[in-house]
Formats: C-alpha cells, sequence, structure tokens
C-alpha cells in the first residue's frame, strides 16, 4: 500500500488526469478499499483542495473549479519559498525567464488551497520589485509574509527593530509596502511614534504580536516606492552626499551600479547623473573613482578639493615608487 502523503499526491493526479471518478475505480487504481478513499478525499477538502462528490451509481468523485492544473501539497514555508524565487527570477532580465516566471507564479495560484493562495497573493500583492541582480538574504519566510499580510489587511505592526549601530527599538508602525533590491528586503511604514514614513530592513525587525487596530492606509511617501528606497538606502542614510554626471549612457553604468548604491538618471545619450551618499567625501571620492567610469562632479563643490587631495597624494606615491631605492651595501 502507498503511503499516505505519496497515496494522497498519487490521488490528485488521477482527479486532474480524469474529470469524474468512481469510489471503484479510484480504489482499484490505488489498491486500496473504498472506505480509504472517502479517507482521503475527505483529507484532500480539509486541506483546502476543492474535490466534489456526486451520490448515486452513476455518481463519482471531481476535482472542483479552480483547479484545472494538477494540485500541489506546500505547506506555509515551502509556498511562500516558491512564490519568492518565481517573483525574483521574473525580474531578473534573463532571455525567456521572466515571462515563464510568472505564468508560472499564477499557475501556482490557481491551484494552492485558499488559504495558502491569500499569503502568497498578499506577498506579491505588497511587495514592489527593486532588483537587477541576483537577490541573497537571510530573511525568514514567516516573517515577510507576516508583514505581507498586515500591509494588505492595513493592520498596525508593533515589532522590535535593531538599526545599523545595533542600537534596538520598539516600534510601531502602519505597514505600506515590502521592497526587495538585490540583497535585502525592504518595509516602507508610516511611523507612529515619529509621526513620518521611515524604512525597515525586514532582515532586522523581529514582529511582537498581538497586531491592530485597523488602519485608513495614508497617501504613500512617492508614487515610485522602489527609487524612495533606493535614495534612501543609497543617498538619505549618508552624512555626505554627492551628484555627478558619469560620461557613460545610463544602462551601462546600470550594469554595475546597484539601485542600493546610488540613484541613476539619464542626461542624454552618452551620460548619466548619479546621486550617492558615502560616510565622508574621501570615502566618496573612492565610491566614485570605483565605478569605472569618467565623470565630472555637480555638487558638491567640496568633492572636487578632496578628489584635488587624493590626486595629490597619489601622485607623491607614484614619485616615491620611481625614486631610485638605496643602493645595496657592498
Amino acid at each position: 500500500m502507498l503511503e499516505t502523503s505519496a497515496r494522497l499526491l498519487r490521488l490528485l493526479s488521477l482527479l486532474q488526469a480524469h474529470r469524474e471518478w468512481s469510489g471503484a475505480e479510484l480504489a482499484d487504481r490505488l489498491g486500496v478499499t473504498a472506505r480509504t478513499v472517502r479517507r482521503d478525499v475527505d483529507r484532500l477538502r480539509e486541506l483546502g483542495y476543492p474535490v466534489n462528490a456526486s451520490p448515486g451509481t452513476g455518481g463519482g468523485y471531481q476535482l472542483g473549479a479552480g483547479a484545472e492544473l494538477p494540485p500541489l501539497l506546500l505547506d506555509d514555508d515551502e509556498a511562500v519559498a516558491v512564490a519568492v524565487g518565481l517573483r525574483t527570477a521574473a525580474g531578473q532580465g534573463i532571455e525567456g525567464i521572466g515571462e515563464t516566471s510568472v505564468r508560472a507564479l499564477a499557475k501556482l495560484e490557481q491551484v494552492l488551497p485558499n488559504r495558502l493562495r491569500r499569503r502568497v497573493g498578499a506577498l506579491n500583492a505588497f511587495t514592489v520589485p527593486m532588483f537587477r541582480g541576483p537577490r541573497s538574504g537571510t530573511v525568514d519566510p514567516a516573517v515577510l509574509t507576516e508583514l505581507a499580510n498586515l500591509c494588505r489587511d492595513s493592520e498596525r505592526l508593533r515589532f522590535d527593530y535593531s538599526d545599523h549601530n545595533g542600537s534596538a527599538s520598539r516600534r510601531a508602525v502602519e505597514p505600506h509596502r515590502l521592497v526587495c533590491s538585490e540583497r535585502r528586503w525592504y518595509l516602507v511604514a508610516w511611523d507612529l511614534d515619529r509621526d513620518a514614513w521611515r524604512t525597515f530592513r525586514v532582515d532586522r525587525v523581529t514582529p511582537r504580536p498581538p497586531h491592530g487596530p485597523r488602519f485608513a492606509p495614508r497617501t504613500p511617501p512617492a508614487e515610485d516606492l522602489a527609487a524612495y528606497v533606493s535614495a534612501g538606502v543609497s543617498t538619505r542614510a549618508y552624512a555626505a552626499r554627492a551628484v555627478v554626471r558619469l560620461l557613460v549612457p545610463v544602462e551601462e553604468a546600470a550594469e554595475r551600479i546597484s539601485p542600493t548604491a546610488g540613484q541613476l538618471e539619464p542626461d542624454g545619450p552618452g551620460a548619466c547623473v548619479l546621486r550617492t551618499g558615502a560616510a565622508n567625501l574621501d570615502v566618496m571620492v573612492i565610491h566614485v573613482m570605483m565605478t569605472g567610469f569618467e565623470f565630472e562632479v555637480l555638487e558638491p563643490a567640496e568633492l572636487t578639493e578632496s578628489i584635488r587631495t587624493a590626486r595629490d597624494r597619489l601622485s607623491r606615491a607614484l614619485l616615491r615608487a620611481a625614486a631610485p631605492g638605496p643602493s645595496a651595501g657592498v
């Protein structure tokens, strides 16, 4: 006899392959009794799969509407993992992968039980993509779905938060959207204590239920939330900020500069403007040089002086390197 979970999968496959089966036919195919078939059908219904039954000698079992594709048995975390993977692949820009991932995600949602479909749907509806490359991170899928559900339901969130300096605080917010970059997940929310919009790194968030009450959604801080978060994590978070003109097309610059490293704007066919931040102007010089592109400083003027200082220091180092060393002892 098949092990129970494998038998349930086989039963689902049979229900999909044939529009209607009698109990005797299913029992014969599965090698079990008609009573076991009825019990397995009840298990499928408990999991949320729509299995219809018609009484009488001509009756049988049929997979209900909304399950045109072979159903999947996934627990909550597995469903979230698949949805996140498909959503990430959909935004990678790899030829053929994006469209296929979108279709696969739609099919996944079609055959999931209502309970899981609602959770995955919340994650997709309340997430804004901001990535250009492979995303990695250590965010707990359960935290992601909890935040997505609160965004969907317009329900207040309470959580412990650790900032970049390691300082801990207890926060109460009205969550609005999740934004994913190539390395991180961010929560855009209205901070009730600070009376302002804030962006939080999800890997630093520890929810502290119970949550609530419900709230009326506010007008978001920007129409383009991906750009809003990009500006926050690449520019506004730093003490030193700069605007430079890169002498390459924006498409070429975007291949090296991620949204979390700076904001890019086209400036004609052969140039673009980079807005970025750093701990100080000396670090900013290195940051801009590391792009590998020719550039000109637009602001601040102090950055030009920092570049001159770096140039002079490098020139002296080159002169010392070119000078003959001390003669070997005789």
